[in-house]
């Protein structure tokens, strides 16, 4: 593996579209980005939660992976009181699998940055 192209991966997981705006695809980095914060910012508005990592439900391990691909929003709700998640609203579960779908999504526009890296796409 190529250094270069594993670094951009990184970026492109910690903040969505940081992979793509270090090769100067801005295009590409900016809507990404977009996206994913839209996406992000939508699931917290309609009270959705954010796992952390528990081991007494399977479904809660898959659900703590697809949001650990938010990067560091997913660091930040650790540290900070961020998608609590509110059971009472009705649209806690949208909002939850908005969060999860980001966090999927980026996952998939780190490993675009790294192809672009290596030559496999432009």
């Amino acid at each position: 593996m190529k250094f270069k192209a594993v670094l951009f991966m990184a970026l492109g997981w910690i903040i969505p579209g940081l992979g793509h705006v270090s090769q100067k695809k801005y295009a590409r980095g900016a809507v990404f980005f977009v996206s994913i914060f839209a996406m992000t910012g939508l699931g917290l508005i309609m009270g959705g939660k954010v796992y952390p990592f528990q081991t007494e439900n399977p479904l809660t391990i898959l659900a703590f992976f697809a949001d650990v691909g938010n990067g560091l929003f997913y660091i930040l709700s650790r540290f900070l009181a961020i998608g609590p998640g509110s059971l009472g609203r009705m649209t806690f579960e949208f909002g939850t699998a908005y969060i999860a779908g980001a966090g999927l999504l980026n996952y998939l526009v780190a490993l675009d940055a790294y192809d672009i890296a290596v030559g496999k796409k432009r």
